[in-house]
């Protein structure tokens, strides 16, 4: 059961970070491989936040969420929104560039080594419930996730924002001529995507590591993800990363050997299965 609920912990993180790329990859139809840029630039405004200036580590994650979510409107208004008629190539390879891009400016300004973060007292240890142990981190990592996942379903799926960024989505010239401000709905969107990502790589430096191939090395699990969940799904993101991190640390805990193909067999399994995502259309 320990075991269990770390995979769940990480699983939540892997949520955290990938559900801003499917909110752009599958409400936006915009393929984003960059989106690791924006939870690099996260981690490391954290990392310095609390190791350079002693801001609490409380405090450090919603600035680090606040700097990618600014790093992607300006992104977005500056770069991306000239590919959204490109096509899918060529917004692949753009955002790639971006990636290299992003990793040469980190290797310059912070080095290639790991950067180091140290969690507040009360993220420390571990604490025993009916015989499972409970990191603190680890639980502190579910409830941001289940918070974020209820907050998400709410704002995209019931509120007028989320109707509009649909609308906009499914008939951009129709929106337009309802009074929709669809580049305004388009750059909140981008926003909110991102600083998710900025989020999640600001709480999970802990666990992850952070270095300049961060962007490179987590795309392909956010990929995942997004293709295993349903792209634009957030329920399908949150059981695609449950799924995927309780695999992942099943699989390395007990047959290590094999341990890092198992979520590779997972995702074959699932696409198999519905090619469309657990809680994708066709």
């Amino acid at each position: 059961m320990t075991v269990v609920f770390d995979g769940i912990a990480s699983g939540m993180l892997l949520f955290l970070i990938a559900v801003g790329l499917s909110v752009t990859l599958g409400l936006m139809n915009f393929v984003n491989l960059a989106h690791g840029v924006f939870a690099m630039l996260g981690g490391y405004v954290c990392v310095v936040a609390t190791g350079r200036y002693g801001v609490p580590f409380l405090l450090a994650v919603p600035l680090a969420a606040l700097a990618a979510a600014a790093a992607g409107a300006v992104l977005e208004r500056t770069l991306f929104r000239r590919l959204y008629g490109a096509t899918q190539l060529d917004q692949v390879l753009f955002t790639i560039g971006v990636v290299f891009v992003a990793m040469a400016a980190a290797r310059w300004g912070f080095g290639p080594q790991q950067q180091p973060i140290r969690l507040p007292s009360w993220l420390q240890g571990q604490v025993t419930i009916a015989g499972v142990d409970i990191g603190l981190y680890r639980a502190f990592l579910v409830v941001l996730g289940l918070l974020v996942a209820f907050g998400l379903h709410r704002t995209i799926g019931v509120t007028r924002f989320g109707a509009r960024l649909r609308a906009a989505v499914d008939k951009p010239a129709v929106a337009r001529g309802m009074g929709i401000d669809v580049d305004r709905v388009f750059v909140i969107t981008f926003a909110i995507g991102s600083g998710l990502a900025g989020l999640g790589g600001a709480v999970g430096v802990e666990l992850l590591g952070l270095d300049p191939s961060f962007p490179l090395r987590y795309l392909v699990y956010f990929l995942i993800v997004v293709a295993v969940g349903g792209s634009g799904s957030i329920g399908g993101s949150l059981l695609a990363a449950v799924l995927i991190g309780v695999c992942d640390v099943a699989g390395k805990y007990w047959v290590p050997q094999v341990g890092a193909f198992i979520i590779y067999t997972v995702m074959v399994v699932m696409l198999i299965v519905r090619p469309q995502g657990l809680f994708g259309t066709r």
